[in-house]
């Protein structure tokens, strides 16, 4: 990794490799743009790889499986039975709690068969899971039918989708007294027409 680096910089800087301290004038360009190469190197790594480990825990006994290799998203399911109110909301425990790897976060999306078929769907959507966070995993599950609606333990009540994020240790947050321009500006809502 170090060597790779070098080697572009070399091609900016030709002169580079000319320094006789040439590790201390690497280590003073790293510094100076804030790379941290140990965390470089290990999220380029987990980019490399073919697969992300995501561990979990289940209280329910039930296992998560993506139910094709090309699905983006793996269900999530009730760890009892509620029954949701006419017009109503419950938060809905699955059991399920998440080790989330670095620079990853959980988003909780309705399941698409559940909202045609039942009238049920995921409040707060997509949902986010930090990587921080390994407590219970609850979806917000909202009853638009004029009558309850009882969830049964081990229903299908969303889905779950892994997706890589920045992060708050990648942006540094600046308050500034008035923001550069832009073509589109403030143009909004409906701004290019239906």
């Amino acid at each position: 990794m170090k060597d790779e680096f070098m080697s572009e910089l070399n091609k900016i800087i030709p002169d580079l490799s000319q320094d006789a301290n040439y590790g201390d004038m690497y280590k003073k360009i790293t510094d100076k743009l804030g790379i941290d190469l140990e965390q470089l190197e290990r999220d380029m790594e987990q980019m490399s790889s073919e697969k992300v480990t995501l561990k979990y825990t289940s209280s329910t006994g039930k296992n998560l499986m993506y139910n094709y290799d090309s699905d983006s998203g793996f269900d999530l399911y009730s760890s009892d039975e509620y029954t949701i109110p006419a017009f109503g909301r419950m938060l809905i425990p699955t059991g399920i709690s998440f080790q989330i790897p670095q620079d990853f976060e959980i988003q909780v999306r309705p399941k698409s068969g559940l909202a045609l078929n039942h009238g049920l769907t995921v409040l707060n959507t997509p949902g986010t899971i930090d990587e921080g966070y390994n407590g219970e995993v609850k979806v917000i599950v909202f009853n638009t039918n004029p009558e309850p609606f009882t969830i049964t333990r081990g229903m299908k009540i969303a889905q779950a989708v892994v997706a890589r994020c920045v992060t708050g240790r990648w942006i540094n947050l600046e308050k500034v007294e008035k923001l550069g321009n832009t073509e589109r500006g403030n143009n909004g809502f409906g701004s290019t027409g239906i």
